[in-house]
């Protein structure tokens, strides 16, 4: 059994409730983006591609530097070791513990052997661990820890019945042989677990055409070559943890892993941004804000002169935080992106310029590639669509639409349709559940959401879960949580 038998197939998701009539408007107003990818290819093959070019740096972290020969090299040994442990194509190999060199390895390993990666973050207790590991039926636990492993990940693998064994172990094994085994495009890649309103986190499954494209519109919107280096601040079990390992692996450039102790202190992080010549950070906009506080509360603190770009992902980036980018950073651009993990993480991007610092809210943006986004309001008789101006929730179909819930049929269908519009690739489209209207532009601009989701510093939330997590102490009758705003 794999997981795809726990996934619903495209005849299984609902209808949107849309008449005719609407459904040609909506094609008409649809905010699109197209462009040819190659969606076949493995980010493996291009790191051997690579490899050949000589010691070209790949990968770094706080204890040392590997070049594409020695990556391809220790993500073939860590396939041994997984083929050796039970992984098999289709099945769900977890990797947890400090974000490094062997973490960006064991993604690689699993797209070797045509497994899915599941990120386990030692951070979370050990009864998530357990859940989520449970959920999606993993067969492994590669522990990337150099020395001791986070307890909980050991106790929460002890729990779900799942076998864990050391990133380091590899080093003894034969290099595994063969190429990718890439199914298909539509093969599922990767599984990441976000919060649910029942008090369980769901697991949203990402096929490989839908990470690649995603890989592609990140290159092709910040203009990535083989001279970017790119940070990777994202605890694992962040989408944006995906892109920030692979994107520079795709065009024969660099990835510098960050410490979660470097990352939490804004000068010793943008003093690394220096030494290790990054070129482009994302952050979330509560990140960033600090980061300009920081330097600018301390005279000593330099610059980083190479950075070309900054991205403001997670949460809605205030103007005032943008306006100060602008103001003290304008070696590097601003970029607010935004995008859900069910469909593979961003699906907009925009460059935020002077005369946006007028708005009260700033766009997030037009589509990435291969993209089709649709704004709709909802009435008695079915879905509307919205004209510029108006306000209404984003539909989004396209390559990125991920394939559902894994195992939770029931939420599945309440977010994933059948796509009416066009045919897409994936024939899915996705309820983000978020409020936008469309500016004369072309470009959407985020209102906030339709249920009692929230984001927090960049995490996804449903208030929901947290209630019905409180709910379970014997001496709570009621709960009810809500969010209060004191930075504004």
């Amino acid at each position: 059994m794999t997981i795809v038998d726990g996934l619903l197939d495209l005849a299984e998701l609902p209808e949107l409730a849309i008449s005719p009539g609407e459904l040609a408007r909506a094609r008409e107003l649809a905010v699109s983006r197209d462009q040819a990818v190659d969606l076949a290819d493995a980010v493996i093959t291009r790191v051997e591609r690579f490899a050949r070019d000589g010691d070209r740096p790949a990968v770094r972290d706080a204890h040392g530097r590997l070049g594409y020969a020695e990556l391809a090299l220790e993500a073939r040994r860590l396939a041994t070791l997984m083929e050796r442990s039970g992984v098999t194509p289709g099945s769900v190999v977890a990797v947890g513990g400090e974000r490094g060199t062997a973490v960006v390895a064991a993604f690689l390993a699993a797209e070797l052997l045509g497994a899915l990666y599941l990120p386990a973050d030692g951070n979370w207790p050990a009864r998530r661990v357990a859940d989520v590991l449970g959920q999606a039926e993993a067969v492994l636990l590669v522990a990337t820890d150099p020395e001791t492993v986070a307890p909980s990940l050991t106790e929460g693998a002890a729990e779900a019945g799942v076998p864990v064994v050391r990133a380091a172990e590899a080093v003894g094994c034969d290099s595994w042989q063969g190429p990718a085994r890439l199914s298909s495009p539509d093969q599922p890649r990767y599984v990441l677990f976000t919060s649910g309103s029942t008090g369980r986190p769901k697991g949203a499954v990402v096929e490989h055409q839908g990470m690649l494209n995603h890989l592609h519109a990140k290159i092709v919107d910040l203009g990535l070559t083989e001279h970017d280096v790119v940070a990777q601040t994202a605890p694992l079990g962040f989408d944006i943890s995906i892109w920030q390992m692979l994107c520079p692996l795709v065009v024969g450039g660099e990835v510098s892993v960050v410490a979660d102790e470097t990352a939490h202190d804004s000068v010793a992080f943008a003093r690394l941004v220096d030494e290790h010549r990054v070129t482009v950070v994302e952050l979330v906009p509560t990140m960033v804000r600090l980061l300009l506080d920081d330097l600018a509360g301390d005279p000593a603190a330099g610059r980083p002169a190479g950075l070309r770009w900054m991205l403001a992902t997670g949460e809605e980036l205030p103007t005032e935080v943008a306006r100060r980018w602008l103001r003290e950073m304008p070696q590097a651009g601003l970029m607010n992106a935004y995008g859900p993990t069910e469909c593979s993480d961003d699906v907009t991007h925009h460059t935020v310029l002077p005369a946006d610092l007028g708005l009260l809210r700033l766009p997030i943006g037009i589509p990435v590639v291969n993209t089709q986004l649709y704004v709709l309001r909802r009435e008695d008789d079915g879905w509307h669509a919205c004209e510029t101006g108006e306000t209404g929730e984003l539909f989004v179909g396209g390559v990125c639409v991920g394939r559902g819930y894994v195992g939770d049929h029931d939420r599945t269908r309440d977010a994933f349709f059948r796509d009416p519009f066009r045919g897409t690739p994936t024939g899915r489209l996705y309820r983000t559940g978020d409020a936008v209207t469309v500016l004369p532009q072309g470009a959407l601009q985020y209102l906030g959401r339709v249920d009692r989701q929230v984001k927090i510093a960049g995490v996804r939330m449903e208030l929901g879960e947290i209630e019905a997590v409180l709910q379970r102490h014997p001496a709570v009758g009621a709960v009810a949580v809500v969010v209060h705003d004191f930075a504004r």
